[in-house]
Order: structure tokens, then C-alpha cells, then sequence
């Protein structure tokens, strides 16, 4: 099996891939960061934000000038490096530029993305639908499993309630982890947006919680994280009210890494390969 997703890993970079000065600033603070926490860092950065609130709202740099952008990220950081796909087409060039693949959360029913995604060979992680219970994602993580991928990790990133808020149940993780057989990750700044509630109807946050929640998560069995992160979260293209400040990033990961060790010392078990 492989190690790819080996405990404790950090999925973390900018929502959407942004100026090649910013990206390689991110990246280089992560893969500093991974060392001295021996934490497995992998790079995140999307090329295409196609679910966005308005028709007018930025989308990122595009599918080739993104995989240039994911190439010289990993180039000068020596990260591994993933991003989100949203259409069969994509999968093809995407999978020779990236090292995993990433389905978002609501596209994680879509058969035919998942299946080709399997067929890539690359390691893939599906993000849970807000609107899903744990048992539902058997089904995800089994069409992708289908084929050639067997490097699969999903990612919880909180439950819809009501409208505008978004609830993470603390138990998903063991549970996700029994009905799916992979490891489970959790996506902290997603998990404190409020959709809907910002400027014009897109995605405000709080990311006030973000410390806690991914402390709770540690705590609760998930074998990893999801942090979006830049340099100027007021800068951002997306999701700036929860993404996380990079020059925080040391501090709430320094001692979420010692509640995931506290509590894998106390019998929580975390995803083993072997």
C-alpha cells in the first residue's frame, strides 16, 4: 500500500494558485515548516475554482499556466504537490504535471470523475459532500478504488447546518475511517466557512475556530490536515475570511502536531500502511 498520505501529512497552500512570488513563498514556509514539525507536507493549489458564487468572480490562473505554476512550486520547494480537478478532460494533462488529484466536495458524487481519477494512477482525495453522512462516502472512495488507484485518503470538511453554517461532528473521523478503509484528514478552514453570508452572496468565514477545530480533530482520530493558507489572506482570491495567515501557520500547527501525538500515546489510532 502506499505511503503517500503517511501520518501525520498537511495538505496546505493558497485556495487558488496565485502570483509564482506568493505561491513560492508559501511553499517554501510549508516545506520549513514540515520539517521541523516531521509533518508529510503536500502542496495545494487550484488552477480553477469553477464553483463560485458569481459568474464574475475570480477563477484562478487556468489549466496550463496553473500546471506551470504546480511545477515550479515543486521545483523550488521539493513538496509534492496536488490540486483539484472538476471535469474527465482535465484528469489527463493534471495527472502528468501533479502528484495526487483531489475531487471536491461537491463533485464527490460524480461516477465518471471518480472512476477516471482511479484510472490516473495517482493518488486521489476525495473531500466529503457537506450535505453527506460518513457511510455515504463508501461509495465515493469504491469508484475510485475500482481501478488503478489504491492511494486514497478522504477529507471531512464539516455538515451544512441550516443555512450559512457549517457544523464538524468530531465522531466522522473514526467512523469515516471504518466504512471507507483509508486515512481521513480534516479540512480546518473550509470547516469555518458560512456560505452564502459574505459580500453578494459568496462565502464569508470565521476563522477564529480554526485553531480548535483542528486541535478537536487531532484529538478525535483524523490523520491529517487541510489548511489553505497565504501570506495576505485579505489578498486572496478566495475564501479570504477563513483562509489561514501563513505566518500563524507555525504556531497552530505546533501544537495541533503535540495533541495528534497525545492522543495517538492514549490509544486513538492513526492510518497505518503497514
Amino acid at each position: 500500500m502506499s505511503t503517500f498520505w503517511s501520518a501525520p501529512v498537511l495538505i496546505a497552500g493558497p485556495c487558488v494558485l496565485d502570483r509564482p512570488d506568493v505561491n513560492l513563498r508559501v511553499a517554501e514556509g510549508l516545506a520549513q515548516l514540515g520539517e521541523r514539525l516531521a509533518l508529510r507536507v503536500v502542496f495545494k493549489g487550484s488552477f480553477d475554482k469553477a464553483n463560485r458564487s458569481r459568474r464574475d468572480a475570480p477563477r484562478g490562473p487556468g489549466l496550463e499556466e496553473g500546471l506551470t505554476a504546480l511545477a515550479a512550486v515543486r521545483r523550488a520547494s521539493g513538496l509534492p504537490v496536488l490540486t483539484d480537478i472538476h471535469e474527465v478532460w482535465q484528469i489527463g494533462p493534471v495527472a502528468e504535471a501533479v502528484d495526487a488529484l483531489q475531487i471536491p466536495a461537491f463533485l464527490c458524487r460524480q461516477t465518471d470523475l471518480l472512476v477516471a481519477a482511479g484510472r490516473s494512477g495517482r493518488p486521489v482525495n476525495i473531500k466529503k459532500g457537506q450535505w453527506m453522512a460518513p457511510q455515504e462516502m463508501a461509495g465515493a472512495v469504491e469508484k475510485v478504488r475500482s481501478d488503478e488507484s489504491h492511494s486514497i485518503a478522504v477529507t471531512e470538511r464539516g455538515t451544512f447546518f441550516g443555512y450559512g453554517d457549517l457544523v464538524v461532528d468530531m465522531r466522522s473521523f473514526r467512523q469515516l475511517r471504518r466504512v471507507c478503509g483509508t486515512p481521513v484528514l480534516f479540512d480546518a478552514t473550509h470547516a469555518v466557512q458560512r456560505p452564502g453570508l459574505g459580500e453578494m452572496g459568496s462565502s464569508a468565514g470565521a476563522r477564529e475556530h480554526v485553531p480548535a477545530l483542528a486541535r478537536a480533530a487531532a484529538a478525535a482520530g483524523a490523520d491529517g490536515w487541510f489548511i489553505e493558507t497565504h501570506v495576505d489572506p485579505a489578498a486572496s482570491l478566495s475564501d479570504a475570511e477563513s483562509i489561514w495567515p501563513l505566518a500563524e501557520l507555525d504556531g497552530l500547527l505546533e501544537r495541533t502536531v503535540a495533541v495528534w501525538h497525545a492522543s495517538r500515546e492514549q490509544g486513538v489510532p492513526a492510518w497505518s500502511t503497514r
